[in-house]
């Protein structure tokens, strides 16, 4: 099920109907989405204790309306947009309740947006880089990626680490993997423009 898009994930959800069917579905949306969109709340309500609970909140209300949810849009826009308004209605109801909230900047909507666009590309092209090194690197290669660019270990130290006695040592698995994953990463291009076409001839 982690192979599917938040896209895919969703038609299979709308095609359940509301039935128990669809909740493998929302589940790994929730999954994927719940630790941003709690970030998302905390980055408008300055909240720390609430924003666990308002990204809660927000699920609820995006799967409630997920059968609103159009083809061809982009899930991550859709449930920010939830999540900004849902945070928004509860600022202004702590500020007549008398409570005491954070105080809005004036440009918070060109802020948001322009924040969560920007931490969903982050977002997209670490999930895109995450596949691909699953699909295409052996585990020897994944490990040493790993140790050296995501735990930032010099080179030497991943080969003495993983006990790699080969004359270059760590730096022949990144050439390796390095090569292995600019052509997975051309594949995918391909794969993905053909997709592209093969929807608009529809």
């Amino acid at each position: 099920m982690e192979r599917f898009t938040d896209e895919e994930l969703i038609e299979r959800c709308q095609a359940a109907d509301g039935s128990a069917a669809g909740e493998p579905f929302l589940n790994v949306l929730f999954q994927r989405h719940h630790g941003q969109v709690a970030s998302w709340c905390y980055h408008i309500t300055g909240d720390t204790n609430s924003a666990v609970d308002l990204a809660q909140e927000v699920f609820i209300k995006a799967f409630q309306g997920i059968g609103s949810f159009r083809r061809g849009s982009k899930f991550t826009t859709w449930l920010y947009s939830i999540a900004r308004n849902h945070c928004l209605d509860e600022l202004r109801s702590r500020k007549r309740q008398g409570q005491e909230t954070a105080t809005l900047p004036d440009d918070l909507e060109d802020w948001g947006i322009e924040r969560a666009d920007f931490v969903i590309e982050q977002r997209e092209s670490r999930e895109l880089m995450q596949r691909l090194i699953r699909e295409a690197l052996d585990e020897t290669e994944t490990k040493v990626m790993t140790l050296h660019y995501v735990h930032e270990l010099p080179l030497d130290t991943v080969s003495r680490m993983l006990g790699l006695t080969n004359e270059s040592g760590a730096k022949a698995y990144i050439v390796s993997a390095r090569r292995k994953l600019k052509r997975a990463h051309e594949m995918w291009n391909d794969r993905t423009k053909a997709e592209k076409a093969s929807r608009h001839a529809e």
